[in-house]
């Protein structure tokens, strides 16, 4: 139900897929992006839930590919949206970098740069069956996509 204590290769691969775009985005921000009006609930969830989920996806063993199985599918899933978020970072840098690129959608799904990675978190979980990432997944999603959402309105107004 909590999992497996042991390391995640597959967790790791993840992280790094969601890590290396926001480094290079760290310097590499939209023109006019600013944290500073972040609603400090929103914030608390979103730093909570990367902490469970970057400390989930390390240390249950789970994630790691076993037996083939109807639970596999979760795992493509997830890897299928981890593959759609780097290719939605790939045409964010290609742009004009503009806060409307940023908070965009991409095939269909609205604010891509929060959704997908979250999702591919909850399936992660789903398919190695722990529930404290899938907790996580949860608290992340509720900061993370919060707000986006936040600044997506925002940048509506302007």
């Amino acid at each position: 139900m909590f999992g497996n204590w042991g390391f995640s290769y597959i967790g790791l691969l993840f992280l790094l897929m969601l890590f290396i775009p926001n480094i290079i985005w760290s310097k590499r921000k939209p023109q006019g992006y600013t944290s500073d009006k972040e609603n400090k609930i929103l914030l608390f969830f979103e730093r909570l839930g990367e902490i469970l989920t970057c400390c989930c996806s390390l240390v249950f063993s789970d994630f790691n590919i076993h037996k083939w199985s109807c639970w596999s599918l979760w795992l493509i899933a997830a890897f299928i949206l981890m593959i759609m978020y780097e290719a939605w970072w790939v045409r964010y840098f290609r742009s004009e970098r503009k806060l409307s690129d940023f908070y965009s959608s991409f095939l269909g799904i609205p604010l891509a740069g929060a959704t997908l990675p979250v999702i591919a978190f909850f399936l992660l979980g789903m398919y190695g069956k722990v529930v404290c990432m899938l907790i996580a997944a949860l608290i992340l999603g509720i900061g993370h996509i919060g707000i986006h959402i936040q600044h997506s309105q925002e940048c509506r107004k302007i």
